[in-house]
């Protein structure tokens, strides 16, 4: 990794790239630490060191590298974007103008990606008004007796709530800069960004805190069997083999090449956690404005804590169900089966059309199964290390979080190596 990126730097217009994409990163952290109008920067502070910031909030503060509790420009993170994105994937399934638009090729693509800048900016607008309500109402951070937001009239959350908004559309926009001009994709290098500027404050944090230096080793080395685990499996595929029969043009023959369709074992990725987190979290943050008082309260903060049993069965059924679900929309077997059969391709030993469709479905349901099990343990083995340690804060390094950190650095690595391929290439008579 670290000679691909000295080789990537004695290159003059990778140079320029990689540069650029520090600066973007940089410019994305320090959006991140500017306080928004009208919030109290000190008391902000106090109250941050007296919450953990769990739930719905919490996620959405990984995402956003801690702004989100701060409240600063850039408190919104890139959630709405990815929330937009996947929303409009969905909606593949259910709106036919959507389906056609993705069948259209790089117009149609553009379409979708007008539209997903367009719900990115109204997702922000509800979840800025949300969470500026919530700070303002003093339910942000619960037990703080200082108030976060001292002026709460009309005129200044009107302005915070414009500010969170804007700041996500101007983050969206340098995830997009990222993309055409730097290298790899700017919306995971943002993410990437915003949990490792984390690491080291977390890892701190627990090394001196309850858990001493014992409980430190065993938790680092929790993370690095969890690491090493997502590259593994990140890195796994199920090949299918597709041959394609030859045929004559004039005097030319084409086809007859061997080629296959490669299946991850994964091939959600982190999208299962993410939706089964924050379907999870939202009884949490509902209950927080209910009568303390009420039964459904009670039994909602009692058993959807983290660590509870109800929680813990209720997020693993999840992420099953999502890994299967997300699964099926993004990968079409029959639309991969048209594709082979209208270009002469065939997997040996199974017919075109509906049994080609049939193996298709039966191999990707093999692979999800194994995939999703994956998903699961990876996703519980930092909170059962919790419970079992005995730590009084959630593991900062979630499966969600080590997912995305490796999978995206893996992906940066990959897209560097094939530029490098590209403008070092040697023929074999040099």
């Amino acid at each position: 990794m670290l000679s691909a990126f000295t080789q990537a730097f004695r290159t003059p217009d990778l140079r320029a790239k990689l540069l650029f994409t520090l600066g973007i990163m940089a410019l994305f952290r320090l959006g991140s630490v500017v306080p928004s109008p009208g919030v109290d920067v000190a008391n902000a502070q106090i109250c941050v060191g007296q919450s953990e910031g769990q739930g719905l909030l919490g996620l959405i503060n990984i995402f956003s590298g801690g702004a989100l509790l701060q409240l600063s420009v850039f408190a919104l993170g890139i959630m709405p974007y990815i929330t937009a994105s996947i929303i409009i994937q969905l909606l593949r399934v259910v709106v036919p103008r959507f389906e056609e638009l993705h069948k259209e090729g790089q117009s149609g693509t553009a379409k979708l990606t007008e539209y997903t800048r367009y719900l990115t900016i109204g997702l922000g607008l509800l979840q800025s008004s949300t969470i500026v309500a919530t700070a303002a109402s003093g339910q942000l951070f619960p037990g703080c007796t200082v108030p976060v937001v001292p002026d709460d009239s009309p005129l200044t959350l009107a302005l915070m709530v414009i500010t969170l908004t804007a700041g996500t559309g101007l983050i969206m926009w340098l995830g997009e800069l990222i993309t055409e001009r730097g290298i790899g994709n700017g919306m995971s290098l943002l993410i990437f960004t915003s949990i490792v500027a984390q690491f080291p404050a977390n890892m701190i944090s627990i090394a001196s805190g309850s858990g001493g230096m014992g409980k430190f080793l065993i938790v680092v080395a929790v993370v690095l069997v969890a690491t090493a685990a997502v590259i593994f499996v990140e890195q796994a595929q199920r090949r299918i083999p597709v041959q394609y029969a030859k045929r004559m043009v004039g005097r030319r023959q084409y086809g007859g090449s061997t080629t296959y369709i490669p299946v991850k074992i994964n091939t959600a990725g982190v999208i299962p956690v993410i939706f089964a987190s924050s379907i999870l979290a939202m009884p949490m943050l509902i209950a927080q404005f209910g009568s303390q008082t009420s039964g459904w309260v009670q039994w909602i903060l009692t058993n959807l804590q983290q660590t509870h049993p109800v929680y813990l069965t209720a997020y693993a059924l999840l992420i099953l169900f999502f890994a299967f679900f997300y699964t099926a929309i993004t990968f079409n077997p029959e639309e991969i089966a048209d594709n082979m059969k209208r270009y002469g391709g065939f997997i040996p030993g199974i017919r075109a059309g509906e049994p080609t469709v049939r193996y298709l479905t039966y191999v990707i349901n093999r692979v999800t199964s194994a995939g999703s099990i994956y998903l699961v343990v990876l996703a519980l083995v930092p909170t059962l290390a919790v419970i079992w340690l005995g730590l009084s804060q959630a593991l900062p390094f979630g499966g969600t979080t080590i997912l995305i950190m490796v999978g995206v650095g893996l992906q940066t690595v990959k897209e560097i190596n094939s530029q490098l391929q590209q403008r070092h290439y040697e023929g074999f008579l040099s």
